[in-house]
């Protein structure tokens, strides 16, 4: 893995040289380090390492990843000054205006840190459709049209039996039907929910879901994941809770809560004045889902956990308004 890594950022080097313009400069970032670039199907192969030897794999691919972005920063200025003449087309005696430049989004900033905290866990990241089926959405989690369940997560139905889908959970299936045991990912995106929007509420808003599945997983398993990506995340002791839960695609069930901490657990509008922010909803998974990726739930079993991010950003920054987020106004998102 290491000498592969080696052999990337020299191959990158040997490409970045050779690139005369910005749209070849593009490709080649899109190709390198892009999310479905080479730096990533690298990282991919984590998953599949000692444990003794991901933390230094892991450490080993953020500065190759940190290095090609600063080489690729820099070689797209150079090409710049060419393109403009070399720097000297405009009248050096002109006060000089700084050019407005935009950024990411809050919810990017901690997506993006959330992937990296589990990729060093070896858990790969993964991505699936938006407008999904009714198979992948509710029956194949073991929630059937008559379920009970459905009625929380109302979405937005479309034609020919296709929805905006309300769960990161659709995927847990789908790559278990395409990539088998074992499987350790995480599946972050968008969702959609037909409900009244709220402080802490919204109709669109964004999701993590986590899968692991493999011979012989526990709830210590579980357990140790969570924890270990809340202290790394927070970079700071959290005080947790866990509360009996039902979710039909994991037996058993149980919620997870953080104190807020936006007020210290003392209440306010985001945790609706009781001092505890439902995070992260997660269980051991149900046999019935195993059955329908075709697998022995005797032989296979894992955990999955769902992780509401929107909620993390909030937490991460202070926000006391989900809607916040979504709404567009520049005067917020110029803050971050």
């Amino acid at each position: 893995m290491e000498k592969k890594l080696k052999d990337l950022k020299e191959q990158f080097l040997r490409e970045v040289e050779e690139a005369k313009d910005s749209k070849l400069l593009s490709d080649l970032k899109t190709k390198y380090l892009g999310r479905k670039g080479e730096l990533t199907n690298v990282l991919k192969e984590v998953k599949d390492l000692a444990v003794e030897e991901k933390p230094k794999i892991g450490k080993l691919a953020n500065e190759v990843k940190n290095e090609l972005a600063v080489i690729f920063s820099k070689t797209e200025r150079i090409i710049k000054n060419k393109q403009s003449g070399g720097g000297m087309n405009f009248d050096p005696t002109m006060p000089g205006i700084r050019e407005e430049t935009g950024h990411l989004h809050p919810s990017t900033i901690v997506q993006y840190e959330i992937e990296d905290i589990f990729a060093q866990m070896g858990f790969g990241v993964y991505d699936g459709p938006q407008v999904e089926s009714e198979y992948y959405n509710f029956t194949a989690l073991n929630t059937p049209e008559d379920h009970p369940a459905r009625d929380s997560q109302d979405t937005f139905w479309l034609e020919q039996g296709l929805l905006l889908r309300s769960q990161t959970s659709n995927l847990q299936v789908r790559m278990l039907e395409k990539y088998g045991p074992p499987f350790r990912g995480i599946f972050p995106g968008r969702v959609f929910r037909n409900e009244a929007t709220d402080a802490s509420h919204d109709h669109t808003f964004y999701q993590l879901e986590g899968l692991m599945v493999d011979k012989d997983i526990n709830i210590g398993n579980l357990i140790a994941v969570m924890k270990s990506f809340l202290s790394t995340f927070f970079n700071t002791e959290v005080d947790v809770r866990l509360r009996p839960g039902f979710f039909p695609f994991v037996e058993p069930g149980f919620e997870l809560d953080i104190k807020c901490l936006i007020c210290d657990g003392k209440g306010c509008s985001v945790c609706s004045q009781s001092g505890w922010v439902e995070l992260m909803p997660c269980g051991l998974v149900h046999p019935e889902v195993i059955k329908a990726a075709n697998l022995d739930p005797k032989e296979y079993s894992g955990f999955a956990f769902g992780l509401g991010f929107t909620r993390l950003v909030m937490m991460r920054y202070k926000i006391d308004d989900i809607r916040l987020l979504q709404s567009g106004d520049l005067r917020f998102l110029k803050q971050f």
